[in-house]
């Protein structure tokens, strides 16, 4: 349509969004059908968080607030930041958006200028690339290897440089694949971009909290902090505090970014919603024993789940750091026919058909940049997982 602009057309739909309202129609038909394909904790929300989320309501905290976010949930965050990641940040150096989505916006209009590039490691989030090409940036993605753990080399960085790259984007734990960067990984990409001064990384940790077989996590400006004032570092409460649907997120970097940030969602959304901040700040600032129970049993649901699909004939997936995600390769499958004499030609074509077969609904590997493979999400029960492996087992017994 002519009255459509250039850049809503350059983007595309969520394919997560996507398998889960085709899922949803077919258990609407009657079908039984097990979604893996969704990214949201199957956990409840803190108990703390609900019960202050309520007290919001009942005191009559329901008006604007600070476009940045209220000064004693900024403080919060400063706070958190300094005990979790060693970095030091003000108030003015913070900002909290209605979700991580949000802030990535906020930062791509802030300093993304047309043609400028985000380098964009693949596997990546399916909204990377989409959120460039709306800023009218131009996504340069470059592909990793399981081998290497699904992560950026320092090498591969060092190799597609330039001086139009505005933006690194690091994810870790990643979605869709679990896998973390080490501090000695981040030390090495550090080494890359102390040579670009321009290049600003966006770090996404939004899966911070939610690792595994003890390993520590770490960030980059924490690994780096001679470049902190080149880092953008994103997080959020959705995750680790089963707070999707409150939609409140949080960054901090260079007061000057921050404050150009600001303006954009001044002049958007506004100020993220008043009742959520302040769930956010009893999530933050309250007992963690519902988190940790959370992590152990993601962990113990990881590890099975992973045995579970390498006996699986043709499928097969490293063990992911954190996350609740594993992304195996199917590539194995793909050129086999099913029963009914339709070819798997690739990911997406093995995701419709494992939907219409098994009543499985994955996400395709394309739409995370790394065909041949499929997410799933293990933010289920453990007899949902049990149910769901059996079935995609059974279908993957009857190809030829």
């Amino acid at each position: 349509m002519k009255r459509l602009s250039i850049r809503v057309q350059q983007i595309k739909p969520s394919a997560t969004l996507a398998i889960t309202a085709k899922a949803a129609e077919m258990r609407a038909a009657g079908k039984s059908v097990i979604s893996l394909s969704v990214g949201e904790p199957d956990f409840e929300t803190p108990k703390a968080a609900r019960d202050a989320g309520i007290e919001a309501i009942n005191s009559g905290f329901t008006r604007y607030t600070a476009v940045a976010g209220i000064p004693e949930l900024r403080q919060a965050i400063a706070e958190k930041f300094k005990t979790d990641n060693d970095l030091e940040y003000s108030a003015n150096e913070i900002l909290v958006s209605t979700g991580g989505k949000q802030c990535i916006f906020n930062l791509l209009m802030a300093v993304m200028n047309p043609g400028e590039r985000a380098i964009i490691p693949a596997p990546y989030w399916v909204s990377y690339p989409d959120m460039v090409k709306l800023t009218e940036g131009t996504p340069v993605i470059v592909e990793t290897k399981a081998e290497a753990g699904f992560k950026i080399t320092a090498e591969q960085l060092e190799e597609v440089l330039c001086h139009r790259c505005k933006i690194l984007f690091l994810n870790s734990p990643s979605n869709p694949t679990g896998m973390a960067y080490s501090a000695e990984e981040l030390a090495s990409i550090g080494e890359v971009v102390r040579k670009h001064p321009n290049l600003i990384v966006a770090t996404d940790d939004m899966y911070e909290k939610i690792l595994f077989d003890g390993k520590k996590f770490a960030t980059f400006a924490q690994v780096n902090p001679d470049l902190k004032d080149q880092t953008i570092t994103l997080n959020g409460v959705s995750k680790a505090y089963c707070m999707t649907g409150w939609r409140i997120g949080f960054c901090a970097g260079p007061e000057a970014i921050i404050k150009a940030m600001t303006k954009v969602q001044g002049q958007s959304t506004s100020n993220p919603n008043a009742i959520a901040q302040k769930a956010a700040l009893a999530a933050l600032t309250g007992p963690t024993d519902e988190l940790d129970e959370m992590v152990r049993t993601y962990e113990q649901r990881r590890t099975w789940l992973v045995d579970a699909i390498n006996e699986i004939p043709g499928m097969f997936s490293i063990k992911p750091d954190g996350a609740f995600y594993v992304f195996p390769s199917v590539a194995d499958w793909i050129g086999k026919t099913t029963p009914s004499g339709i070819t798997l030609s690739d990911d997406v074509v093995i995701c419709e058909w494992l939907l219409e077969e098994s009543g499985v609904a994955l996400v395709p590997g394309t739409e995370f940049g790394s065909p041949g493979h499929v997410r799933f999400s293990y933010a289920v029960s453990q007899d949902t997982l049990e149910d769901a492996v059996n079935r995609i087992a059974t279908a993957a017994a009857t190809l030829t």
